[in-house]
């Protein structure tokens, strides 16, 4: 009986500790994010200039552990860890004109997160999409360009994530990911939605997802094609 309390004990303080760090990080994100995001783009010469800060929370990343049983916190995390890390690269490429004159920068480039050493392409194929059937990842996922979806300057929180996949979906199906000409009956989409079709393509055709989240909705045929992305880096 003795051994099962402390056990229990172990196990509580455990506990307690993970959501203490879970915690710190995403307070510690989202002063960051609010501190040097604004209308989408970043202030990389100001973090350059003191990485203080990023340091820190990607440092308090490096220690926690998540569960995708625990969905919402799971992927909160390295929905924000990914946003964190790609700006973390881009700083020590500083100055760069893209995230792609950078060698690896997606796919060689490790960092230190939730307990693995992962690049960039990992979180996002096998963390997140390998994991979950959503769609909505690919704009809240920010990969430091200008054809990205805008970052947002708060952190992703796991009793939020919801509401915030929505809202930055939403805001990208009626903004700057589609171009439409109704007379014509023609879509340009951003590359993302050709790259990852798959993703789009899982509950019916691309057009089923786009009407999902437009706000007019688009009736009758239309042919889809796709725009060049732009890889300029989001600075400010």
């Amino acid at each position: 009986m003795k051994k099962q309390f402390i056990l229990l004990v172990l196990v509580l303080l455990a506990f307690k500790g993970f959501s203490q760090n879970v915690n710190s990080f995403f307070n510690k994100a989202d002063t960051f994010f609010k501190d040097n995001v604004s209308n989408g783009l970043v202030a990389y010469s100001k973090i350059h200039k003191d990485p203080s800060k990023l340091n820190e929370v990607l440092a308090l990343a490096k220690t926690i552990k998540v569960n995708k049983s625990e969905a919402n916190t799971y992927q909160a995390f390295w929905i924000n860890a990914y946003n964190l890390s790609v700006i973390k690269g881009i700083i020590d490429n500083y100055p760069t004109n893209s995230p792609l004159d950078n060698k690896g920068f997606f796919d060689k480039t490790t960092y230190e997160l939730g307990s693995k050493n992962i690049t960039l392409n990992d979180i996002e194929n096998k963390l997140l999409r390998a994991q979950f059937n959503d769609a909505r990842f690919h704009f809240v996922l920010v990969c430091g360009a200008l054809g990205c979806p805008p970052l947002i300057n708060k952190a992703y929180l796991p009793n939020t994530l919801n509401a915030q996949l929505e809202k930055q979906t939403k805001i990208a199906i009626n903004g700057s990911f589609l171009k439409v000409n109704t007379d014509k009956k023609r879509i340009q989409a951003s590359q993302i939605m050709e790259w990852y079709k798959e993703d789009f393509t899982k509950n019916g055709k691309e057009i089923d997802f786009i009407n999902k989240y437009r706000t007019n909705k688009l009736e009758g045929k239309y042919k889809l094609s796709y725009f060049t992305y732009n890889w300029e880096v989001n600075k400010q």
